[in-house]
C-alpha cells in the first residue's frame, strides 16, 4: 500500500504567529541550531520574519506551515537573498514542532517553498546549510531533490560556527 504525502499549505508569516516561534524555540529542537533563544531574541527574528513576509521586492518570504486538512500550524518555512561563494541565492531553513516530525511535512513544505522560491524569479539557485549531524534536515534536502555539494563551517547563529552540509537546488530546472 502506497503512503500518501501529507498535504500542507504555505501561509505567510504575520504577528500572530509569535506563539508559534516560541513553540519552536524547545531545546530539542534548537539542538542543532545553537540552542533555545532568548525571548528579545526571539521578538527580533519574529519581526524580521514578519517584514520578510511583506516585503514584495523577491528578498524572499517567510511562513507557517499548516497541516491539512485541520488547519493546524505545524511550523515554519521560508526562503530568503543570501550570498553564498560571491553569487547572490535564496537560502531556506524550515523547523516542525516536534509532536509533528517524523509525518513527512518537512519535505512536503520544503517542496512548496522551492515553489515559491522558484515564483519570486530572483535568483537560480536555493542552498539549505543543515548541521552534517542533522540527520533529519539532511534527509529533507536529499527528499526534496536538492544536490549535496559538500561541507563548509557556517555562522548560525551569529558568533556560533558549525559544520554543516552544503545543499543546492536549480530553480531554473524541472
Amino acid at each position: 500500500m502506497e503512503m500518501k504525502a501529507p498535504r500542507v499549505r504555505l501561509e505567510p508569516w504575520s504577528e500572530g504567529d509569535l506563539g508559534l516561534l516560541r513553540a519552536a524555540n524547545a531545546p530539542e529542537l534548537m539542538e542543532h541550531l545553537g540552542g533555545p533563544e532568548s525571548e528579545d531574541q526571539l521578538l527580533v527574528r519574529h519581526h524580521r520574519y514578519v517584514a520578510l513576509s511583506a516585503d514584495r521586492t523577491g528578498k524572499g518570504r517567510m511562513f507557517r506551515i499548516v497541516l491539512l486538512p485541520d488547519g493546524v500550524p505545524v511550523g515554519n518555512t521560508g526562503f530568503w537573498a543570501t550570498t553564498w561563494q560571491g553569487q547572490d541565492v535564496y537560502e531556506t531553513g524550515w523547523g516542525v514542532l516536534g509532536e509533528f516530525q517524523g509525518r513527512g511535512l518537512a519535505v512536503a513544505a520544503t517542496k512548496a517553498v522551492v515553489e515559491e522560491a522558484r515564483a519570486a524569479r530572483g535568483h537560480r539557485y536555493l542552498m539549505a546549510y543543515p548541521s552534517v549531524d542533522n540527520g533529519a534536515s539532511n534527509a529533507v534536502c536529499r527528499k526534496a531533490g536538492f544536490e549535496l555539494l559538500g561541507e563548509g563551517e557556517f555562522e548560525y547563529p551569529v558568533g556560533h560556527m558549525m559544520r554543516c552540509n552544503e545543499w543546492r537546488l536549480d530553480l531554473e530546472a524541472r
